[in-house]
């Protein structure tokens, strides 16, 4: 089959690799019909997570056809259309007995990562009882294609963590496409406002287009939530850039007794400024989706409360996969958002 390999830092190449086989009971292979192009695959390609293996399919976000299943699964068979969410769960460690299925001790970020992932005409993914979904027929591979990561981190670890409620003021640091998908799963809890906080006046309209009611530059930030909460501060700021800057107006935007969610993919330590935050009362978390919202996120798309398909920029054949990174690793130059690229 054809694949997108990364060799090593700045080193990736579409190119012939081995089919994949079943390995354990509860793997399916699955034939690759959608997939994209994520933040966490450049980071890898810029050497940022050097834990991924020389020779790796790169991708975690793909949509397919169940081509073999292992002897244990049971929840999908050949020819059902299904998505392969960003981690993989065995079910029964620590970690999964508890639903963080991102931690997972025997999966958790694996697709992509440690093992050979979705940018690729199939791929195999394991534990298939905890990760992957059938697709209703209704539903376009488009339609669903977001729920693997962007949408369910946005969500689960955004939205969900950040604890955000009716009447609230939430601030979105980063209106990348993580940063998006938060924008538009926030809107299912109705806050007061969003605020959508960006570099780019491009990302800022996106912003703006998909629900935010304000988007503003860094530098005028704390003016604008000032103005909006009295000067006390946003309730929930959420940090979906991987930045240090991003992180810490983040935290100076935070209100006391309020909520500090990360997103953001960080490759270098971030200051957490103490001296001001120690006695605010505030709540910081951190983590990757287990993708356990996957079902309730399906059928607000099936109701039409939710539609991510806005955030494509680009569609290309699954064989221009470099040339698909090339377009999203120019961002600003080509206002990429999500780059879909489909067999």
């Amino acid at each position: 089959m054809k694949a997108l390999i990364y060799d090593g830092p700045n080193e990736i190449r579409w190119d012939d690799h081995p089919d994949p086989g079943l390995i354990d009971d509860t793997d399916i292979i699955m034939k690759v019909t959608t997939t994209t192009i994520c933040g966490s695959d450049t980071h890898i390609i810029k050497g940022g997570v050097p834990d991924t293996p020389h020779g790796t399919v790169l991708g975690h976000e793909g949509v397919g056809v169940v081509e073999e299943t292992g002897a244990a699964v049971r929840n999908v068979a050949p020819g059902d259309r299904v998505i392969a969410t960003c981690v993989t769960a065995c079910g029964f460690c620590r970690f999964c007995t508890a639903q963080q299925y991102g931690q997972c001790l025997n999966g958790g970020w694996a697709l992509g990562h440690f093992i050979d992932g979705t940018q690729a005409e199939y791929t195999r993914v394991p534990y298939a009882q905890n990760s992957v979904y059938p697709i209703p027929e209704e539903l376009s591979d488009e339609q669903v294609l977001f729920l693997t990561d962007i949408l369910a981190t946005g969500y689960e670890v955004g939205v969900l963590a950040g604890n955000v409620g009716p009447g609230d003021t939430v601030a979105i640091v980063g209106a990348g496409p993580v940063g998006l998908s938060t924008v538009l799963s926030a809107q299912l809890f109705s806050p007061g406002n969003i605020i959508a906080i960006d570099l780019v006046e491009s990302r800022r309209r996106k912003a703006l287009e998909l629900g935010a009611d304000y988007a503003v530059a860094p530098e005028q930030a704390h003016e604008l939530v000032n103005d909006l909460t009295d000067g006390l501060g946003a309730d929930v700021t959420i940090e979906a850039a991987g930045f240090p800057a991003p992180f810490e107006l983040a935290a100076d935007l935070v209100r006391s007794g309020g909520r500090i969610a990360n997103i953001g993919v960080h490759e270098e330590p971030v200051s957490l400024a103490l001296d001001k935050l120690w006695a605010k009362q505030i709540t910081l978390t951190t983590g990757i989706p287990s993708a356990l919202s996957i079902p309730s996120l399906m059928n607000a798309i099936i109701a039409g409360t939710l539609d991510a398909t806005t955030l494509i920029s680009h569609r290309m054949p699954l064989e221009d996969m470099e040339n698909g990174y090339d377009t999203f690793s120019r961002a600003a130059e080509t206002n990429a958002l999500k780059v879909v690229l489909a067999a």
